[in-house]
């Protein structure tokens, strides 16, 4: 199950409401497991064909132990809720999560149960457990990409949390084309249209092929703007004849 968003373009609207944008949306960014790469088919299903990817969370870091058996009983419980993610058993997968949070409450377990909170429509706890895991991790640009999603589809959205976190995001991933698109539309949804452009830009540069149609959208929507500046500038003023 992959387990980072990736927005399609929300173009046509300058305001984000749950309903336009979580039809946007194609799965949550995955989870980490170091080197091991899955995928696996997403919940959340968009208009358009989104690339979805990678990394699913480790049950280690690097001050982690496993001579502790609290430990090793929380590492565990990680270990088998990733396994029933990839088993499409989200349910189950939540459980373990929790119970491994409850032993040790570690950023990737945190991560691991926002992603199954999301995926059950649990938009508030998800933002809870990504809230939590990116005080503990704040260089995780997965966990701030994730929580811009939930901002966005929660039942009160916060488009300007997106925008921050998928700013965040960005800063800490510059050559990441999925944030770099995310950003994009956000941006396009709220009526930033030149930046939306230039993040648009980069993720084509990274490998987004068909961030090409959004450009021209985008571009088309700065043109027309730009006329129509024009035309109120240039509109001869109303002459009214003076009173007798």
């Amino acid at each position: 199950m992959s387990a980072r968003v990736y927005f399609a373009s929300v173009a046509r609207s300058t305001r984000i409401s749950p309903r336009s944008v979580s039809s946007t949306m194609n799965a949550v960014r995955s989870l980490h497991m170091g080197t091991t790469s899955a995928r696996v088919s997403g919940l959340v299903r968009a208009r358009a064909t989104i690339i979805s990817s990678r990394r699913w969370a480790t049950s280690t870091t690097p001050n982690s132990s496993a001579v502790n058996p609290a430990e090793v009983e929380a590492m565990q419980c990680l270990e088998e809720g990733t396994q029933k993610l990839e088993e499409g058993d989200v349910q189950a997968a939540k459980d373990l999560y929790k119970r491994s949070v409850e032993i040790k409450r570690t950023a990737s377990s945190l991560f691991n149960l926002g992603v199954t909170h999301y995926h059950l429509k649990e938009y508030d706890d998800a933002i809870v457990a990504w809230k939590e895991a990116i005080a503990l991790q704040p260089s995780s640009a997965d966990a701030h990409t994730n929580l811009a999603s939930a901002y966005i589809v929660s039942p009160v959205a916060r488009p300007d949390l997106a925008l921050h976190h998928l700013r965040v995001a960005a800063s800490l991933s510059p050559e990441d084309a999925e944030i770099a698109f995310n950003l994009a539309a956000v941006l396009e949804a709220c009526g930033f249209l030149e930046e939306a452009l230039d993040q648009y830009k980069r993720s084509k540069e990274f490998g987004v092929e068909r961030a090409e149609m959004h450009i021209r959208n985008v571009g088309a929507k700065i043109l027309g703007k730009k006329m129509k500046a024009l035309e109120q500038e240039t509109k001869p003023e109303d002459k009214t004849e003076p009173s007798s």
